[in-house]
């Protein structure tokens, strides 16, 4: 299991995903869930993924290998929107479900995974879409401004209430840490390191990106103040009155 969080807001974009994958509890690996691709000045795209490992690296290979080395077809490199781009990635996670698919459903193994995929291509605003396992995908709104996959519900209290479009963009990397902290707390199949990336409108360049260990400072006391600050909240709500 693994737990990734996205976010298109009006200050800038956010992506945040942990390391950690597990085949049961003797089996425990490190694996970078975000992967970027970039052309300097004209996108920058960011998938994030959750799900079967093999079969998302399956995905991110054939992008990546078409991308080198094909002349004239659609790749992630020249698609001429994030709507196509979304497009492609949901076709080539279906044809690597097709194709491995049939033999892994005969070992009762999962073959799904989904994305998130967001960034920008020169042209048009910063869009975020969440890629389904069936290929098929929804694009974020100012309603509806996050995404999650994987392991999302620990996760999920703190960003909807807390979190709107306007919200600034620093505001939501220390939410989205704070939902990871309560994750890694209640579900040990998610864990550190946490890639976080921030990307501001207009850029294209590769944004800001900080990989988030068990030693850093800043995550050691937002896990020490929140637990605190709930536990002070919690205490201070007065009591059930059982007379009423």
């Amino acid at each position: 299991m693994t737990y990734c969080v996205a976010m298109n807001l009006a200050s800038g974009m956010l992506f945040a995903s942990d390391s950690r994958t597990n085949a049961g509890v003797d089996h425990v690996s490190i694996f970078r869930k975000m992967q970027f691709f970039s052309q300097p000045g004209e996108r920058l795209l960011v998938l994030l993924s959750a799900g079967n490992l093999a079969t998302t690296q399956s995905v991110i290979n054939l992008l990546r290998q078409r991308a080198k080395f094909a002349q004239e077809a659609t790749t992630i490199l020249n698609t001429p929107s994030m709507y196509d781009t979304a497009c492609l990635v949901g076709a080539t996670l279906r044809e690597v479900a097709l194709r491995d698919g049939p033999a892994l459903n005969q070992s009762n193994i999962e073959v799904g995974c989904s994305f998130i995929l967001g960034g920008q291509i020169k042209g048009e605003a910063p869009r975020l879409f969440n890629i389904y396992p069936q290929g098929n995908f929804i694009e974020s709104s100012i309603d509806t401004p996050y995404f999650q996959i994987g392991e999302a519900k620990y996760g999920k209290p703190i960003i909807d209430r807390v979190i709107n479009f306007n919200s600034p963009v620093i505001d939501a990397a220390k939410c989205a840490l704070i939902s990871f902290d309560s994750t890694m707390n209640s579900n040990l199949s998610v864990g550190l390191p946490i890639d976080l990336l921030l990307y501001a409108k207009d850029d294209f360049g590769p944004g800001i990106h900080k990989r988030i260990t068990e030693h850093d400072p800043y995550f050691q006391q937002l896990h020490q103040g929140w637990g605190q600050a709930l536990r002070e909240a919690f205490f201070a709500m007065p009591p059930l009155d059982l007379n009423t």
